[in-house]
């Protein structure tokens, strides 16, 4: 255990702040415009005539164009700067989500998801690396925590859209709504610096970066696999559950859901997210800072694989919000850790490509989650098909137990 210092605002500075707001809302805004779709499933299956195979293949779409945007922008985040890369990520998903509202087509959805999806995977390692650059090691899984839980708060926003809009007008408004997202990329570009550490060690040595890189790969390689690894596993997890969880709460009991009305699953998914997700995130953070990152990350991935099958075998309303907020405290709040061991791992010259090869890579290969997920519950219910993501929270779990500890690492 490690003594931690106590994180007060007025001992941090103005870069470390605005770098912590611009991280934040990116991301907050990322799961806000990922999520919408989620929280229209239900309409959209039946808008379309979409079967569940279908429905989850959209979304693997989006998972494996977060995959390419991942490495593309961490690249171009790494040579050109966290900033730019952080506020074209965010326009990017902002203009494809307002496209989805025009889709007249499965198809023509697919495509703007798959668009939405290459925004989504810059916008994490831009914003992570942005963060651990600028906060100093004794408070830095905090704000990677407080990075983190902002996509609790898109997810609860996307949730109260939906709810809103659906209400009044139909499904294409929902996505229309996702537009405004653009209008903090231009505060992104103007009001945010670069980190110091990145413009140190690349800006003045731009041409010998790629010929340093190769050596700097080959040493951190067996960390990258294991890293990627964990993250493959509790992204399949965590896609497979929470892409289906709206629909599960909404498809009548004859087709394998729970009967929800909009209202009721409103509720439920605000309660998800501000009770299970939020404080898991931040917890985490507070945890990894005093106990270490490798512990808390197994801590975290073996409650979640113990706690789905409670899930999955809840009937009534009550144990199904008890149950579906402890799963998405433990099963969301790891993704924390996520963050700050990829930041500690890695040096600055290949961190925001580390990054996204780590975590949104990982979105890639977990990307048939939804897929398989909905191909097993059209056959033998979503409940059963939930328990394949404890198997794969059990798996991550087993990966995180092979990473080294990074607590005290300085950022380089």
């Amino acid at each position: 255990m490690t003594e931690t210092a106590p994180l007060r605002w007025r001992d941090t500075t103005p870069t470390q702040r605005r770098t912590l707001a611009a991280a934040g809302l990116g991301w907050m805004l990322d799961a806000y415009d990922v999520m919408l779709y989620s929280l229209v499933l239900a309409t959209l299956i039946r808008e379309f005539g979409m079967s569940k195979e279908t429905a989850g293949l959209l979304n693997t779409l989006t998972l494996v164009a977060s995959a390419i945007g991942s490495v593309v922008i961490g690249i171009l985040a790494d040579r050109y700067g966290r900033r730019r890369m952080l506020s074209l990520s965010i326009l990017i998903y902002s203009l494809a989500t307002f496209a989805c509202g025009l889709s007249p087509t499965i198809f023509i959805l697919a495509i703007f998801r798959f668009v939405l999806g290459l925004g989504m995977g810059g916008e994490w390692n831009s914003g992570a690396a942005l963060v651990a650059e600028t906060w100093p090691g004794k408070w830095r899984g905090r704000a990677l925590g407080i990075v983190q839980s902002s996509w609790a708060v898109g997810y609860a926003l996307a949730a109260i859209t939906a709810g809103i809009v659906l209400a009044h007008a139909n499904w294409r408004w929902v996505f229309f709504v996702g537009v405004f997202p653009a209008l903090v990329a231009l505060w992104v570009q103007h009001g945010v610096p670069e980190p110091e550490v990145w413009k140190r060690q690349i800006g003045a040595r731009a041409r010998h970066v790629l010929a340093e890189q190769r050596g700097i790969w080959r040493r951190h390689g067996r960390n990258l696999i294991v890293l990627l690894a964990m993250n493959t596993f509790g992204m399949f997890a965590w896609w497979g559950l929470f892409t289906w969880i709206p629909a599960y709460l909404e498809l009548p009991l004859a087709q394998g859901g729970r009967g929800f009305n909009l209202l009721g699953t409103t509720w439920f998914l605000l309660a998800l997210n501000l009770v299970g997700m939020l404080p898991g995130y931040l917890l985490f953070g507070v945890l990894a800072d005093r106990y270490g990152r490798k512990r808390s990350l197994v801590i975290y991935l073996v409650a979640a694989a113990l706690l789905v099958p409670w899930l999955a075998l809840a009937r009534r309303p009550i144990m199904i919000l008890v149950a579906a907020c402890l799963v998405a405290f433990f099963g969301t709040g790891f993704f924390t850790g996520s963050g700050i061991v990829g930041s500690e791992l890695f040096p600055t010259a290949i961190r925001a490509t580390a990054l996204g090869a780590s975590y949104n890579v990982a979105r890639g290969l977990s990307a048939l989650a939804p897929l398989v997920i909905g191909t097993v519950g059209q056959t033998h219910g979503l409940s059963g098909a939930f328990l394949l993501c404890g198997i794969a929270f059990a798996l991550a779990a087993g990966s995180a137990a092979l990473l080294p500890e990074t607590q005290g690492t300085e950022i380089f």
